[in-house]
């Protein structure tokens, strides 16, 4: 019994000692990662996002040469213009610093990027639909129908409505396409191509239609962790200088699928494909999250949706309402929308954000 006892504790032993002879292998295999730059590995290690540098490859700065010197062999074909729509403009964005779908990727993977229009799913209410993950019985209809809570003011001096972004490096394909590669990182802090973009297709069409905007472009999410802290922090300054702002709108992008096969959310306007929309409202029926406004916030989400699908069929996904706060409690006029996912192109985003600054102008007028 003792011989055998020993040999139990020697193989324990030697399963230890086994075990931290391979733990030590893959600490210094790993270790040159932490002191590169570039590496994803470090980011989602550390919570920290990358700038969305595209690199040609790993650890390297792509040459002018190889910025410029390849062309696809056919241009993508351009959407059919619709009456009064912008013209594409990507043709005029710095790819140089960013993820090019049609820059050499040897030796990578090729990925799918599948379209769909997402319909109907959940509760009937007006033209459109929620999506309500509360499990309450809601009067939605009766929500809708009654006036917003607060007034915007038609070509005021002051600022009424504040566009910013709480993970303002969250980022579109480049072009429409239906594949990425594996090097593709949809973050970065280059604004051509980010929701930041958005941000800015939404502000002008507010301002043509006489509703004076701001849009706060500081970015929250270098550090992952804690951006709604920072980015409400961003907020109660923007408000404290400018007490004329009623409309807080927080915009985002969704990502929608696997990491081999991403799945971009669309619907098609004048002749041009654009993203679709996702208005997400807050819950606080039970007191717990210190947001007495959440109804008031729902209002102004179904006239959203409402409007939205009205002007423009199919633009609206069902809207998302469930037990969260995010920064929506700050003002009855405050709410998170998601334009597209991280597989819709920059084109379809921004095309998306012209449409909802329509849609918010006769909302608000």
């Amino acid at each position: 019994m003792k011989i055998k006892g020993k040999a139990v504790k020697l193989l324990k032993t030697f399963l230890a000692f086994a075990l931290v002879i391979l733990a030590a292998f893959c600490v210094l295999r790993r270790l040159p990662e932490c002191f590169d730059p570039q590496s994803g590995a470090l980011a989602a290690a550390a919570f920290t996002l990358t700038d969305g540098i595209y690199m040609a490859q790993a650890g390297t700065e792509p040459t002018e040469a190889e910025k410029t010197a390849f062309q696809p062999d056919t241009e993508p074909a351009d959407e059919k213009q619709g009456a009064a729509l912008p013209p594409r403009q990507n043709q005029n964005r710095d790819k140089s610093n960013y993820y090019d779908s049609y820059s050499k990727h040897s030796g990578e993977q090729k990925l799918e990027v599948a379209q769909k229009q997402i319909g109907f799913d959940g509760t009937a209410v007006g033209e459109s639909c929620v999506k309500n993950k509360t499990g309450l019985n809601f009067d939605f209809e009766s929500l809708l129908s009654a006036p917003l809570t607060f007034k915007t003011q038609k070509d005021s001096d002051e600022p009424q409505v504040l566009i910013y972004h709480t993970h303002t490096s969250e980022a579109y394909l480049d072009e429409s396409v239906d594949y990425f590669y594996e090097s593709y990182y949809s973050r970065t802090q280059n604004p051509d191509f980010s929701v930041v973009a958005v941000g800015n297709k939404i502000a002008e069409e507010l301002e043509k239609n006489g509703i004076k905007t701001l849009h706060d472009t500081t970015i929250h999410d270098s550090t992952y962790n804690g951006s709604y802290d920072r980015s409400a922090q961003t907020v109660e300054a923007d408000m404290s200088e400018h007490g004329s702002i009623k409309v807080v709108l927080d915009i985002h992008r969704d990502a929608i699928g696997t990491d081999e096969r991403k799945v971009k959310p669309v619907f098609e306007y004048g002749g041009q494909q654009a993203a679709q929309i996702m208005v997400l409202s807050g819950c606080d029926y039970y007191g717990e999250r210190d947001f007495d406004n959440w109804q008031n916030n729902l209002n102004f989400a179904l006239k959203i949706q409402n409007t939205a699908e009205q002007m423009y069929p199919g633009m609206v996904r069902p809207l998302n309402f469930d037990f969260f706060a995010y920064n929506e409690y700050i003002c009855d006029g405050s709410l998170l929308i998601e334009v597209g996912s991280d597989a819709n192109s920059i084109d379809e985003a921004e095309l998306t954000g012209t449409l909802l600054g329509n849609v918010l102008s006769r909302v608000l007028t």
